[in-house]
């Protein structure tokens, strides 16, 4: 069945890196568009980047030039590097299959989506 499972979150001083990663199974990666989500507490879950089947990348304004997404088909996994962390990047990421939004998610969409378990990334002094 599809799972995908992210990893690589943790605590982060400002101005800091941290590298997501999203291992997928049960499908074939390279036909589809994985997004990049996070989720504040008290706040809608939200697109930050995704990652089209042809390479094609988006990005939110607010991780534009900070944040980076990438694939590795052959290891089924799609990557986010973030750098220059800020306390707003704050809050569980998750990767899901083929939904490429960049603003906030509706509750239908989360109901349709395969998602990871999320990872939780907190940016701190």
């Amino acid at each position: 069945q599809v799972q995908l499972v992210e990893s690589g979150g943790g605590l982060v001083q400002p101005g800091g890196s941290l590298r997501l990663s999203c291992a997928t199974s049960g499908f074939t990666l390279e036909n589809y568009n994985i997004g990049w989500f996070r989720q504040a507490p008290g706040k809608e879950r939200e697109g930050v980047s995704c990652i089209t089947g042809d390479l094609t990348t988006y990005y939110a304004d607010s991780v534009k030039g900070r944040f980076s997404i990438s694939r590795d088909n052959a290891k089924s996994t799609v990557y986010l590097q973030m750098n220059s962390l800020r306390p707003e990047d704050t809050g569980v990421y998750y990767c899901a299959l083929d939904l490429c939004s960049l603003g906030a998610v509706s509750k239908q969409q989360i109901d349709l989506t395969s998602w990871g378990q999320g990872t939780q990334v907190t940016v701190s002094s």
